[in-house]
């Protein structure tokens, strides 16, 4: 199978219906990662099959449940999952940041080379960043336990917002220690095809809103 019907599998698998100039994208992405990783080490996947399973369709599993037209990533680490959201919804502005400087610079570099006007990057402990208004969708991808997660970005949820973290397997224990006030409102189960190992959609938010 080549990476192309690959990715083709997956997205089918997923019922997403993506463009033709989003799949290819998609391709130039893993591209860009894989060209980069020689160098900066982004991230631990060197095999192109391995990516489009593990950062692409695993990223795209997030895509049904993206209902804002704006939305954060912590810990985006090499754009995952911020970059591949923005390249499904060009009409989805997706800030990604990150701490880690070189992983800043190729997300910057992979929005310039694939014309994502939808993308802003922000090299900044989270905690300390403080943009002009919050944001009703705070997402993550392995990044941190759910506590701090909530407790580093509470200052960016807006008034009815939700974080929504990806996890592996479902974080009983972490969930048990959520900060007063947080609850979960919805686990969903997801299936990464290509991927045989758990995946989860943990969907939080403040006890005072409705949903």
């Amino acid at each position: 199978m080549t990476p192309v019907d690959r990715l083709d599998s997956h997205v089918d698998a997923l019922g997403l219906d993506l463009s033709i100039d989003v799949r290819q994208k998609l391709m130039a992405y893993v591209a860009l990662i894989l060209k980069w990783n020689r160098v900066y080490n982004l991230t631990a996947i060197r095999d192109e099959a391995q990516a489009i399973d593990l950062h692409i369709a695993d990223s795209l599993t997030l895509l049904p449940h993206i209902t804002v037209d704006r939305l954060a990533d912590i810990g985006a680490g090499a754009g995952l999952p911020g970059i591949v959201l923005a390249i499904c919804r060009p009409d989805l502005q997706v800030e990604l940041v990150d701490t880690v400087d070189k992983k800043c610079v190729f997300m910057r570099q992979a929005a310039g080379q694939l014309g994502l006007k939808n993308v802003g990057v922000h090299h900044v402990r989270v905690e300390n960043w403080r943009p002009e208004k919050p944001f009703a969708a705070i997402t993550s991808r392995a990044f941190a336990e759910l506590a701090d997660f909530i407790q580093w970005t509470d200052h960016l949820l807006a008034e009815g917002g939700q974080w929504l973290a990806m996890k592996g397997v479902y974080p009983s224990d972490e969930i048990s220690r959520l900060p007063v006030g947080v609850r979960v409102s919805e686990s969903i189960a997801l299936k990464v095809p290509g991927v045989d190992a758990e995946r989860h959609l943990i969907i939080l938010q403040k006890l005072n809103q409705k949903g």
